[in-house]
């Protein structure tokens, strides 16, 4: 098994739940983009929302 995988495993089992579910939904869409081809084109939503932050913040000063 690769290392990524066996660590991403160990992982899983030591977070809380919800933040293991929600790894788990980031790698199914990271797996789902690769499929179709165009992970290197797509940006993922906590990237978008992490720029919008940033925007608002240097908005506001």
């Amino acid at each position: 098994m690769d290392a990524l995988v066996e660590r991403l495993d160990v992982k899983l089992r030591e977070w809380k739940p919800a933040i293991a579910n929600e790894v788990r939904q980031y790698v199914k869409e990271i797996i789902d983009l690769a499929d179709r081809d165009v992970l290197d084109i797509m940006q993922s939503r906590s990237v978008e929302q992490e720029i919008l932050d940033l925007l608002d913040e240097s908005i506001t000063r």
